[in-house]
C-alpha cells in the first residue's frame, strides 16, 4: 500500500487497525513518514508507543521487524551474528573430507549462508513489500555505547561486517524509537529524528479506544472504566496505569460477564490494572468505592 498523502489519511489508516490517535500524532506520523526519518515516541508505559509501530506496519503492509532493547545490549548483537555450530559441523566436515583449502573454507564460513541477520540487518535487506517498519523499542534501557552506534547506522541507513563490508539500505525503513523515559536518551540522537511526547488521552479519547479495542462492552460499562482509571491516575501511584491496562481491564470484566462496577468487582480484578502491591494495597479500606464514587460523579457531571 502507498504511504498516505495527508494527515486525515493517517488517521483513517490507523483507525482501521484499531489504533485511535489524535491530529498532533498523526501530524507527526505523517511528517515521518513523508520525509524519510525516524520517529522518537517517549511516553510513560502503556501509553500506544508499540502499538503505533504495529498499527503502521499492517496499514501499509509492511513487515514489522523490532529490536527489543535491553541492558547490555550491544551492536553485534543487534545486527547480526555468526551461526557458530553450522561453521563447527562445516570445518569437522572439511578437515574429514581432507585437502581442504584454509582460504577458501575461511571465505565459505563467514559468508551469507553462515550469516544470522538480527534486527538491524534485516531492516537494511530489500523487502518486496517496500521498506519495512523498524521497531528500536525502550531504546532507555540500553547504553550511552549503543546508542552512538545507532546514530552512525540511522544517519547513513547502513551497518558493517568486518567480514562482509558495508551494507547500505536501497531503501530506508520506516524508524519508530520509543522510550519510557527512564534514563535521558542523547541529544544527538534525538537531533535525528521527529519527537513526540505520548500522553495520558482524556476521557473522550480513551473511551474511544476502549471501544475500539472492546467493542463487546456496553456503554455504561466503558464509561465507568474509563471514568475510574481516569480518576486512579490522579491518585499517588508508583504506576500509575496506562491505556493498556485500561483495555486489559474492560476486557477481564467483559470475561466475567461483569455488566457494571461494584467495589467488589474491582477488588476481585485489580491486578489487571495495578501492577504493584503497593499499589493494590492503596486501594483497599474502601479507596476504591471512594474513587468509583468520585468517577460516578465526573460522569454525572458531564
Amino acid at each position: 500500500m502507498t504511504q498516505p498523502n495527508s494527515i486525515d489519511a493517517v488517521q483513517e489508516l490507523l483507525s482501521e487497525q484499531g489504533y485511535v490517535c489524535g491530529r498532533d500524532l498523526a501530524t507527526v506520523v505523517y511528517l515521518a513518514l513523508s520525509l524519510g526519518r525516524p520517529l522518537f515516541l517517549e511516553g510513560e508505559a502503556g501509553v500506544g508507543k508499540t502499538e503505533i509501530a504495529k498499527a503502521i506496519a499492517a496499514s501499509l503492509g509492511r513487515k514489522l521487524i523490532r529490536l527489543q532493547c535491553y541492558e547490555g545490549l550491544d551492536a553485534s548483537s543487534a545486527v547480526y551474528e555468526w551461526n557458530f555450530a553450522a561453521q563447527m559441523i562445516a570445518i569437522r566436515t572439511a578437515e574429514a573430507a581432507g585437502g581442504a583449502d584454509r582460504s577458501d573454507l575461511t571465505k565459505e564460513l563467514f559468508g551469507e549462508d553462515y550469516l544470522i541477520e538480527r534486527p538491524l540487518l534485516e531492516a537494511m535487506r530489500p523487502h518486496s513489500e517496500g521498506p519495512p517498519v523498524l521497531l528500536i523499542d525502550e531504546l532507555d534501557r540500553t547504553d550511552e555505547p549503543f546508542e552512538a552506534f545507532l546514530l552512525e547506522a540511522l544517519s547513513d541507513f547502513q551497518v558493517t561486517i568486518p567480514e562482509l563490508g558495508t551494507i547500505k539500505a536501497s531503501e530506508p525503513p520506516i524508524v519508530i524509537l520509543t522510550s519510557n523515559r527512564t534514563r535521558e536518551v542523547h541529544d544527538a540522537l534525538k537531533r535525528r529524528c521527529l519527537y513526540h511526547w505520548v500522553d495520558y488521552p482524556d476521557f473522550d479519547r480513551e473511551l474511544e479506544i476502549v471501544n475500539a479495542q472492546a467493542p463487546e462492552a456496553s456503554a455504561s460499562l466503558s464509561r465507568e472504566v474509563v471514568a475510574f482509571v481516569q480518576e486512579l491516575r490522579k491518585q499517588d501511584l508508583f504506576k500509575k496505569p496506562g491505556v493498556a491496562e485500561t483495555i486489559d481491564w474492560a476486557k477481564c470484566l467483559l470475561a466475567l460477564d461483569a455488566v457494571a462496577l461494584s467495589p467488589e468487582v474491582i477488588a476481585d480484578t485489580l491486578g489487571a490494572v495495578l501492577k504493584y502491591q503497593d499499589d493494590i494495597q492503596k486501594m483497599q479500606h474502601g479507596e476504591a468505592a471512594n474513587i468509583l464514587k468520585a468517577a460516578r460523579a465526573e460522569l454525572g457531571a458531564a
